[in-house]
């Protein structure tokens, strides 16, 4: 999936659009999406000038953002619709390593469990192969309409 297809399923713009690809995405299990990390990214000059580091709390928001295009293709959500996924909840939340300027962040999110609108993820992030942070995240598919 290409960026001009993420973008008609999520609402986010930039800043705030955090994932740049789909590598794969196995409906009703599983993705797999990328997030190149630039210097360039606007949270770099105040976190932290001498030492960027990528904030956790992105990290997280990148996965829940994969999450969500899972679910909006697992439930065959036409991306002209006004449905949005919302957090539900964050459990365990692990952060391992730094995520840094020039790194590719894979983020993967697996479908553990769905029910009655609300939706279970296992996820986490990789940049070299390495696990740099997992979190269980669940959340909720409102339609706007």
């Amino acid at each position: 999936m290409e960026i001009n297809e993420i973008m008609s399923y999520l609402p986010h713009r930039y800043p705030f659009l955090l994932v740049d690809r789909v590598i794969s995405l196995n409906v009703g299990k599983d993705i797999v999406a990328l997030k190149n990390v630039s210097i360039n990214e606007p949270f770099f000059t105040g976190h932290f000038p001498e030492h960027p580091v990528m904030p956790g709390v992105l990290i997280l928001e990148a996965l829940a953002q994969a999450a969500a295009l899972l679910s909006f293709k697992t439930v065959d959500n036409p991306p002209d619709s006004k449905a949005v996924v919302y957090f539900a909840g964050i459990d365990g939340a692990r952060f391992k390593k730094p995520v840094l300027p020039g790194d590719q962040l894979m983020l993967h999110a697996e479908i553990t469990r769905h029910i009655r609108g609300i939706w279970k993820y296992n996820t986490w992030a990789e940049v070299d192969g390495q696990r740099v942070a997992e979190a269980e995240l669940m959340a909720t598919l409102r339609s706007d309409n």
